[in-house]
């Protein structure tokens, strides 16, 4: 069998999607080179072909269905009219493969909220009946035990075996620690007996016995006459024994003879009660259904009064709740078997030995520091210490302006910074600034402070460096209450490979979280690779996914380093643009899943939740929805946006910069331009061993001499009209990292053996905002911020670009009512620079990057901050504008008056 192929050939990558001749920015057409492949088949017997056309009738109908309820696994590619058959069918099999996926975690958990909540059964629970609760992932185990200073580090007392009621099938260890009663107390009369917790009284601490509250039920409850049974289980039967075998009743089987059947016998008890005074019992009756079977059915009928009347019967709960008691009386009577604050860790024995793990699941660790090996805090503060929110979650935004900030960095002073000096420095400036979010990076409990956060080892638990959980809750619902919102970035592509604090070979097997062999370890960082397909990992990721949304009211996230678990490459390998490179041998469709059923759960528990995609590749379909075959995100980043701008302010001339590539790759894909993420500088350029773009450009400049102030002035300018392009051409979203916007000098080093351990370069400069060169450029960051908080910028949708001319160096383009024009050229300035306007009218000029506030040479004048459209085709537009371009200068035009011609 002979079947061909037309290989389609499309490029999703920024820096491929430009067409220059007729300035036209987008996907740059569909090649279809002639390429053939051939692929021979050969069918030995008759059942194969049998059982083929079953499947394909199998997959016709799963299509029809598919179809009627809207979804279609290749309708991103008919939206962008791309007609690729290998992609397509690769692209139906991860959606068939979903749909069993699917099938196979409704066969173990309940429903899909049930797998993104295992924290609410895994780590350590209190319980209320006087108990704390154990439950960790560990089937290369054969032993369990919980130890730590509550137990005298015992390997023995809080135990689970396997085999026994602690080790489940699929290797979750159970393991109760009972709260020890205190000294003359005696255990509770119930062994239900429930304690709450949130409270310090409750009920039950009144003094009044069970029993006492349980006769008040009944008396209350009870109607008189329904309890009659209730109160004498044995009437009925003493009375049936009586009539039987009594000393009047007969004595012998004989005797006895034939018993009546049931409908007989109660039609003689009917006759013999009929003159009986009526009572609130039921008024029953019975109708016989046997039709002379060997097998009587009856059916009980009652009047419809009495049904109504017993359906609205309310259960006796508020008696029931009377008998739980407070907090205050559960520690006046017990000593808590965990108390808060106690460290703990989990000990496995294994076909190798015996080890000691930092729980998975655990929300509180602290690594191990001066040789001290690391352990799990228990974090149950009292009711009257926890921590209990105050605000609301903002309501999610048009366009997002984020603020992205390390914690441990955040702060002046040469060490690491807390979340409460976070809280009281960095969120009003962030307000100041104008952002509407902040994105948080090294969050979760790390391996190594100088890792910045990457190397996760405790994917629950708060960076303890950083203060306790409630310190993180209250940083995050302060932000709420500024109207910030807040993500984390969290890291679900890989995990440290530390075994003493980590996930790697947890239980002393290699197949627990991650693959075994080669493929479960990155190439090139060090880094475990997790084994996606496993329903217990994917269990672990989801749960932790909605673990942060849950308990700290996080508001999104950015998946980093997407590439690194698609691919089996780890993203380290050429990609010739074909959609081959993503769906061939080396895509992990498993990890395409995860994310799929990821983005899936987490919108649908938590509708307003925002998910980023940070993926150098530019996987197809990465901000379609799942329904129509992409993976459910709601922004993707333009990586290749910093990477040009370091390249050009570094290495290439400043009259050698070329506008159309500058342009293309700003603009990237204009079917998604929705959906971009765009930055100028993130951490990258200045954490991950890069240098910031104030560094580059004005670093160590000498202001006092000519060619320092000079140096200067070009630093500046650059710094500055490089933000506005990136910020008003990209799409709805804009990022920026903490200090770049007022142009932080110096790069960040985090303390390694390299710098001596030197803290000197790992803070943030804030004093540097109040006068000169940094003050100019963070009061230009605040009119930038503010283009969109009150003009609304990016969410106008995409920006109509007319007017790149490398010659010129000069780029123009409008955004709604808004002209934005840029001069980059080192040193021509254009006294009438003709810009195409559609709109004939009087345009105003709101921000001039020129302007002697924001550090500029103030050279337009105040009677050039008004221009009047002139009737003249330029640039493909009906009108023009006639406006002085100074070298290195930007400037934004509002539309102000329409004039009708």
């Amino acid at each position: 069998m002979v079947s061909l192929s037309n290989q389609t050939r499309f490029s999703f990558h920024p820096n491929n999607l430009f067409v220059s001749e007729n300035s036209r920015l987008g996907i740059a057409g569909i090649n279809f080179p002639r390429k053939i492949k051939v692929k021979i088949t050969c069918f030995a017997a008759e059942n194969q072909r049998q059982q083929k056309q079953k499947k394909k009738s199998q997959s016709q109908s799963q299509s029809t269905s598919d179809a009627e309820s809207g979804v279609d696994p290749v309708g991103f590619l008919t939206k962008l009219g791309i007609a690729d058959r290998i992609f397509a069918q690769f692209l139906r099999e991860r959606h068939k493969a979903i749909k069993d996926l699917k099938n196979e975690i409704l066969k173990r958990h309940f429903d899909f909220r049930d797998l993104a909540s295992g924290f609410e059964l895994l780590g350590m629970h209190r319980h209320m009946e006087h108990r704390v609760d154990f439950m960790d992932w560990g089937p290369g185990a054969r032993y369990g035990a919980i130890i730590g200073d509550f137990n005298g580090w015992s390997p023995t007392e809080n135990s689970a075996r396997e085999g026994l009621f602690g080790h489940d099938d699929f290797g979750y260890w159970f393991i109760i620690l009972e709260d020890k009663l205190r000294e003359d107390e005696e255990p509770d009369e119930l062994y239900f007996q429930q304690y709450n917790y949130a409270d310090d009284y409750d009920k039950g601490d009144s003094g009044v016995s069970a029993e006492e509250v349980f006769q008040k039920a009944n008396d209350e409850y009870w109607e008189p006459g329904e309890d009659r049974f209730i109160k004498n289980r044995f009437e009925v039967p003493a009375k049936l024994y009586e009539q039987l075998f009594g000393p009047n009743s007969p004595q012998t089987l004989e005797e006895l003879g034939d018993i009546p059947d049931a409908e007989t016998r109660y039609k003689q008890w009917k006759e013999e009660h009929k003159n009986n005074p009526p009572s609130n019992l039921p008024p029953c009756d019975i109708i016989d259904k046997g039709q002379g079977k060997p097998y009587d059915i009856f059916n009980v009928v009652t009047s419809p009064e009495w049904t109504k009347k017993f359906y609205e019967k309310k259960p006796p709960i508020p008696y029931w709740l009377e008998t739980r008691k407070g907090r205050k009386a559960w520690l006046k009577k017990y000593i808590p078997a965990v108390p808060h604050g106690s460290k703990y860790r989990l000990y496995f024995n294994t076909p190798d030995g015996p080890l000691e793990r930092v729980p998975a699941w655990a929300t509180y660790v602290q690594p191990e520091d001066e040789g001290k090996q690391a352990y799990a805090i228990h974090w149950e503060p009292s009711p009257e210490s926890a921590y209990k929110w105050k605000n609301s979650k903002p309501e999610v935004p048009k366009s997002l302006r984020i603020y992205e900030c390390h914690v441990g960095i955040s702060g002046s002073e040469p060490k690491i910074s807390n979340f409460e000096e976070f809280t009281k420095r960095v969120l009003p400036h962030v307000k100041r600034a104008g952002y509407n979010a902040i994105q948080l990076i090294g969050i979760p409990e790390h391996k190594d402070y100088f890792t910045v956060g990457y190397r996760v080892t405790n994917f629950f638990a708060v960076s303890s460096r950083y203060g306790t959980p409630d310190d993180f809750k209250r940083l995050i619902d302060e932000a709420h209450g500024l109207g910030l919102l807040i993500f984390l970035d969290i890291v679900h592509s890989y995990a440290a490979a530390d075994q003493m604090v980590g996930l790697s070979l947890f239980d002393g097997s290699n197949d627990c979280y991650f693959h075994y062999g080669k493929r479960g370890h990155h190439k090139h960082w060090g880094t475990r690779m997790f084994k996606y397909g496993d329903l217990d990992v994917l269990h672990f990721l989801i749960s932790n996914l909605n673990w942060w949304i849950t308990e700290y009211q996080v508001d999104g996230y950015q998946f980093h380093s997407l590439a690194s678990m698609i691919y089996t490459h780890n993203g380290f390998a050429s990609f010739d643009n074909d959609l081959d490179d993503y769906c061939n041998q080396y895509v992990d469709r498993d990890a395409l899943m995860y994310l799929i059923l990821a983005n899936e759960i987490l919108h649908d528990l938590h509708p307003n939740i925002i998910t980023i995609a940070e993926d150098a590749t530019y996987y197809p379909g990465l901000c379609d929805p799942v329904s129509q075959g992409g993976l459910g995100f709601d922004y993707y980043v333009n990586l290749s946006t910093s990477e040009m701008w370091v390249s050009l302010i570094d290495s290439v001339p400043d009259d050698e910069w070329r506008m159309s590539k500058i342009v293309s790759t700003l603009v990237a894909n204009k079917e998604y331009a929705d959906k971009m993420l765009s930055y100028a500088e993130n951490h990258n350029q200045s954490i991950s061993g890069g240098r910031s773009f104030a560094e580059i450009l004005f670093g160590g400049v000498d202001n006092g001499s000519p060619r320092g102030r000079e140096l200067l002035d070009r630093g500046v300018s650059l710094h500055k009209m490089i933000r506005l392009i990136t910020f008003t051409i990209g799409g709805r979203a804009y990022l920026n990292f903490m200090g770049n916007e007022f142009g932080h000098p110096e790069r960040v080093e985090f303390p390694t053996q390299t710098n001596n351990f030197s803290f000197s370069l790992a803070n943030r400069r804030w004093d540097l905002l109040e006068s000169g060169v940094h003050y100019h450029l963070f009061s230009f960051e605040k009119e930038l911020m503010d283009l969109d908080k009150s003009k609304s910028i990016l969410s106008r949708g995409r920006p109509s670009i007319h007017h790149v001319n490398d010659a010129n160096m000069v780029i123009s383009f409008s955004r709604g009512p808004f002209l934005f024009i840029f001069n980059f050229h080192p040193s021509n300035s254009y006294e009438k620079y003709d810009v195409g306007v559609e709109e004939a009218g009087e345009y105003t000029m709101i921000l001039n990057s020129d302007d002697a506030k924001y550090g500029g040479q103030g050279l337009l004048t105040e009677d050039q901050h008004l221009q009047r459209s002139i009737s003249k085709r330029i640039d493909g537009q009906r009108n023009c504008l006639e406006v002085f371009l100074p070298s290195r200068t930007a400037q934004v035009y509002k539309l102000t008056r329409i004039l009708r011609i």
